[in-house]
């Protein structure tokens, strides 16, 4: 634990918002090279977004629209591409028949098992460094403050 301490001082003042949006990089290129590497070569960083969406329930793309922050044009464009590689596919609404919600296949059930393994091999990369306790607690003080922050849940993941 010591070791890290002159790392630490010999960066004071780094704001948290920046260290945070570092962190994020690193374990998101970690996770698209490992992807890579394993043999999911087609997959974007912002499949994501739209998987972990679509996780739990069929979703539409206007509602993927408002999610990303983007048209419905452009969501829907995400949406064909994740269509056309076999990670979603489009449902038949009984509430509404224009509506063709998205959910995921079973490629995009995979790939959400395969992302999971990544990052808790990352995360072991993490406690390597500080150990397991440490990681613990950064991990808890994360899950304290957003549930605070967002009424007692966490909030949805989506981009900036």
């Amino acid at each position: 634990m010591t070791e890290s301490a002159p790392l630490a001082a010999g960066h004071p003042g780094v704001p948290l918002a920046r260290l945070l949006a570092m962190a994020y990089r690193h374990l998101v290129v970690g996770l698209h090279e490992r992807l890579a590497a394993s043999g999911w070569r087609d997959v974007r960083p912002e499949y994501g977004y739209v998987l972990l969406a679509c996780r739990d329930r069929p979703t539409t793309s206007g509602e993927l629209a408002g999610m990303l922050g983007v048209s419905k044009q452009a969501a829907s464009k995400l949406a064909d591409a994740m269509v056309e590689e076999a990670l979603l596919r489009r449902r038949t609404s009984a509430a509404d028949s224009r509506a063709k919600p998205l959910a995921l296949t079973a490629r995009g059930r995979r790939l959400l098992v395969q992302v999971e393994e990544i990052y808790l091999e990352l995360e072991q990369e993490w406690a390597d460094v500080l150990g397991r306790a440490r990681v613990e607690q950064v991990r808890g003080g994360l899950v304290e403050v957003l549930t605070t922050a967002y009424g007692g849940e966490l909030p949805p993941v989506r981009p900036v």
